[in-house]
């Protein structure tokens, strides 16, 4: 038995859900999401719940199921209160500032990072060394962030370089004499 398919998905105040087959829509107040479930499991939506079911005990119903449930709760998240991913920077010199809807990153490099945000993000730069990715997906949240980490992914040695704001550094000692 899937502990997390079992749950219940609440809809709070402000998210509508609309089904047609096996595709659920929901719309909240910060956009509208979409998705299409696989035919192993069974939605249905009552009295401001959301209920996923495995269709048969199939290994791969049972996987569905969990996953299912999971992906229509991030979307109850996203549409209601976002999804968010912080950067830092570390370096001398290494900074970020953002020009219209492209990020230009300074990060050592023989020239400037351009990265242009895609549709469904905002990216700012609250300071020179900090970026905040923000959207409704959680998918292309995080991929936003990673894409922009993988510019220049800290090193272990002085810690240079672009990294999550929670993630810790495994620090390496360097050269003795």
């Amino acid at each position: 038995m899937s502990r997390i398919g079992k749950k219940p998905v609440e809809l709070p105040a402000g998210v509508s859900v609309t089904q047609s087959g096996q595709t659920v829509e929901v719309k909240g107040p910060k956009g509208v999401l979409s998705f299409t479930a696989t035919d192993d499991v069974t939605i249905t939506v009552e009295d401001n719940q959301l209920n996923v079911e495995p269709r048969g005990k199939s290994k791969r119903a049972r996987q569905q199921w969990g996953m299912s449930r999971t992906m229509v709760a991030n979307m109850v998240t996203g549409v209601t209160d976002g999804f968010k991913k912080e950067l830092e920077i570390n370096g001398v010199g290494y900074r970020a500032q953002m020009q219209g809807n492209v990020l230009k990153l300074n990060l050592g490099l023989s020239h400037d990072v351009d990265y242009v945000a895609p549709e469904g993000v905002t990216v700012t730069a609250p300071k020179q060394t900090e970026i905040v990715v923000e959207g409704i997906d959680p998918q292309l949240v995080g991929q936003v962030a990673a894409n922009i980490r993988a510019w220049r992914k800290p090193e272990p040695y002085k810690g240079k370089g672009i990294k999550y704001k929670d993630e810790y550094i495994f620090r390496k000692e360097g050269k003795k004499k």
